[in-house]
């Protein structure tokens, strides 16, 4: 078992940001901000919480997300050095994309097909919800919290290491066995300050979009603005995120070598 050491990850993603940050920053402009509001302009809107219906924009919206996820390779590739050019890192990103989705979508889906069903049984009567699918949908939620967090290290080891869905998927599990806790704890954090900081930043814009421009609806000049806004926010945490993770790489796969190469005392 190999000790995770969120400070150190964290002082190492400094180093990278200031060495590097008009690097990752021209990556996150092209494959976070530009991508994230087409996105936002495209996908139909629909009365919460129902879901979309399926329809011609959605397939034009995964575009935008295979170009973020090769974006989210491209950040990771960056910061672990050693030094590339842009076009390498998105060039390497690109190449990596099909085992990175195919991992991805390996653990996520049957989850959500199994949770969309318990869903369902919940939502039919959600005054008097049927206590076996209530049980059933929290069951799938901790479970499926405590397989991400030990398969977050997912994008780092698809940019970092060859091999298909299924050796990503293991090498992650791998990585991160014994510090579950540490992952989690520092995702929960990281969650609640990325999400306090976004409807933090949405709101200042809107308030300052709507005294600006009167009109903040999606397609107008200043929903435009709330939208920019929010998707360079949004870009920058990303950035931070995908920084740490491909540090706690590094780092996990580092002493992982170097436990190995120390002789047991047999004792």
């Amino acid at each position: 078992m190999t000790k995770l050491s969120i400070s150190q990850a964290w002082d190492e993603s400094r180093v990278v940001l200031a060495r590097d940050g008009k690097l990752i920053g021209t990556v996150a402009l092209a494959l976070f901000v530009l991508p994230g509001i087409v996105l936002n302009l495209v996908m139909p809107r629909s009365p919460s919480p129902e879901l979309p219906r399926p329809n011609v924009w959605m397939l034009v919206a995964l575009i935008p997300i295979l170009i973020s996820l090769v974006g989210q390779l491209s950040v990771v590739r960056l910061a672990m050095g050693p030094h590339v050019s842009v076009g390498e890192a998105i060039a390497h990103g690109a190449r990596r994309l099909l085992s990175y989705v195919g991992a991805v979508l390996a653990w996520t889906v049957p989850f959500m097909i199994v949770g969309s069903v318990f869903y369902a049984l919940v939502g039919r009567d959600p005054e008097h919800p049927s206590g076996g699918a209530a049980i059933g949908l929290l069951v799938v939620t901790l479970i499926g919290v405590f397989i991400a967090v030990r398969l977050v290290l997912t994008s780092a080891v698809a940019s970092a290491e060859r091999g298909g869905p299924i050796a990503v998927l293991r090498r992650s599990w791998e990585l991160t066995r014994g510090n579950w806790w540490r992952l989690f704890g520092f995702l929960l954090i990281f969650l609640i300050g990325a999400l306090v900081l976004l409807l933090a930043a949405q709101s200042i814009t809107a308030v300052i979009a709507r005294l600006l421009f009167h009109d903040i609806s999606r397609l107008s000049v200043g929903g435009l603005l709330i939208s920019i806004v929010a998707q360079l926010v949004s870009a920058g945490v990303s950035v931070l995120l995908f920084t740490m993770l491909a540090r706690i790489y590094v780092q996990l796969t580092s002493r992982a070598q170097l436990e190995a190469s120390v002789p047991s005392t047999g004792m």
